[in-house]
């Protein structure tokens, strides 16, 4: 086995990549959607990782969980998951209510290997799981339409690693990817249903709050 982290890292994304389940759970609206995002102090020593589960019937915040610690892996592009995967399993172990599906601040797909953070914790959990970047990583793609709901497909070596979806009129758009146990057209349709007035979803909206406020408070903590 490597004893060079980054080539150790590299072969784990390749080994998981392997357990990747590409199929579609179904066309309906999952009802518990877990957003997931992370925050870092200015000097990155510190992060917090959070998992905020909405009810998707009413939009409302029905679980919480925060973890606080130390990035568990440095800065190289391509590897981010492992930054961040330890901190945000953390979280979601401390759920009480168990997520349909998995909502990251990231990409899933849309990755140099085909295999981003999205993919990570959804191989990890065995839930479905998609990304939704605020920016692409890699590939190419036209401007959508300009009006709610219109998409591009994001292209990468020929093949579609995602789409480029207007969540509302005239706003910049969000790149969509699968991570796992989700089609791109249900990914699509999930992430407009969960942002019903703003850019980003919900769940994402939710999830930034929270580990951005938990950076400030400091300790190690679950709940609200």
């Amino acid at each position: 086995m490597s004893t060079d982290p980054i080539a150790a890292a590299k072969a784990e994304q390749e080994r998981l990549r392997a357990l990747l389940d590409l199929t579609d759970p179904g066309p309906a609206q999952p009802r518990f959607v877990a957003g997931l995002d992370v925050a870092y102090s200015i000097d990155d020593t510190r992060l917090a990782a959070a998992a905020v589960v909405l009810d998707t019937t009413t939009m409302t915040v029905v679980d919480e969980a925060v973890s606080v610690g130390a990035p568990a892996f440095p800065y190289v592009p391509g590897l981010f998951a492992f930054r961040e995967v330890p901190g945000l399993l953390d979280a979601l172990g401390r759920l009480r209510v168990t997520p349909d599906l998995l909502v990251c601040d990231g990409h899933g797909l849309a990755h140099p290997r085909r295999f981003g953070l999205a993919c990570h914790l959804g191989v990890l959990t065995g839930r479905p799981a998609i990304g939704v970047g605020k920016t692409p990583l890699l590939g190419e793609w036209a401007p959508p339409g300009s009006r709610r709901g219109e998409w591009s497909a994001l292209v990468d070596a020929g093949e579609e690693i995602g789409r480029v979806v207007r969540t509302q009129d005239g706003v910049k758009p969000v790149f969509v990817s699968v991570g796992h146990r989700m089609s791109l057209d249900h990914a699509v349709s999930v992430v407009l249903a969960l942002a019903p007035r703003y850019r980003l979803p919900e769940t994402t909206r939710a999830a930034d709050h929270l580990c951005r406020g938990a950076l400030l408070r400091g300790p190690n903590r679950s709940g609200p």
